[in-house]
């Protein structure tokens, strides 16, 4: 059986992010969202997810972006001089390798991030990360842990399969340079967590089989999402992607994910690729469902 999963990133980003993201679920093939618990739209996407049944919604966990939930005297080593995170996963990763990363303060973080999440009355089908921050050495075990500990079942492997990320840049001779780059990035996280999957399954945690959208973060293509849909391997795979509207709210955020987010959307919403999805004999799933396989 071939299984799917679309998960939509960044729920609770900003009002237009969310519309766009429940558009992809009732209209198209979205299966699944992550939900930014320090987003400035967090309440309208709590909203949006209730307004959904079918909709599963996991945890995007944060350490780039926006405020954090804890405390800010308790992470005061994630956080610059104005409060805020500061730093991508390859500054995170420096630190880390440096030692400079207080773990500690991660885990509290990470864990009033998903409390929040709980407290508004979502029950999280996984954990994953933004900016893929959960798959840093150290990170990922307070993944597993925190999703042991909140009773979450599955967790994103954002480690992507050689093959299906070939099958997606199918079409796309735009920006050749950022979808290198970004295919590099991939490739680096196979390097410092290759045996994710082996880790998430000792904790007893659920993982889809393969994972894909990286190298093609904001660069997604019909024709690209139609070889993809036709190469899926047997076993469970996840496609990340980025619907949403470029709202006023958006344009004013470090984003680079603008107007490719309106591209996405029409894409995950497109006939032919519904039909498709149908005629392949794909079941189309979120990550409770491997949760419950598992």
């Amino acid at each position: 059986m071939k299984n799917l999963i679309v998960n939509a990133d960044d729920l609770g980003w900003t009002e237009g992010v969310n519309c766009g993201i429940i558009e992809a679920f009732r209209n198209g093939i979205v299966t699944n969202t992550s939900l930014l618990a320090n987003g400035a739209a967090f309440a309208s996407g709590v909203a949006t997810a209730k307004s959904a049944p079918g909709l599963g919604v996991g945890v995007h966990l944060n350490l780039s972006d926006g405020a954090p939930v804890a405390d800010r005297e308790s992470v005061p080593n994630l956080l610059n001089d104005e409060g805020l995170f500061a730093g991508g996963p390859e500054s995170l990763l420096l630190r880390r390798a440096r030692r400079g990363l207080p773990l500690n303060e991660v885990e509290a973080e990470w864990d009033a991030q998903i409390q929040k999440v709980r407290d508004a009355g979502i029950a999280p089908t996984h954990l994953d990360g933004h900016k893929h921050v959960h798959m840093l050495p150290g990170l990922f075990e307070i993944a597993l842990r925190l999703a042991k500990r909140h009773d979450i079942g599955a967790i994103r492997v954002s480690l992507e399969a050689s093959s299906l990320r070939a099958a997606l840049s199918a079409g796309n001779k735009k920006r050749a340079g950022l979808v290198l780059k970004q295919g590099v990035q991939a490739r680096g996280l196979k390097l410092l967590a290759r045996d994710a999957r082996e880790q998430a399954e000792r904790a007893g945690i659920a993982t889809a089989d393969y994972f894909c959208g990286i190298a093609q973060t904001g660069q997604l293509t019909l024709a690209g999402v139609t070889q993809f849909l036709k190469s899926l391997p047997e076993g469970t795979t996840e496609l990340m992607c980025h619907p949403g509207y470029a709202d006023a709210a958006l344009q004013k955020t470090a984003t680079r994910l603008q107007h490719s987010r309106q591209t996405e959307l029409d894409i995950l919403t497109n006939t032919e690729i519904r039909n498709l999805v149908a005629s392949q004999g794909i079941r189309l799933i979120d990550y409770g469902f491997v949760a419950q396989e598992a």
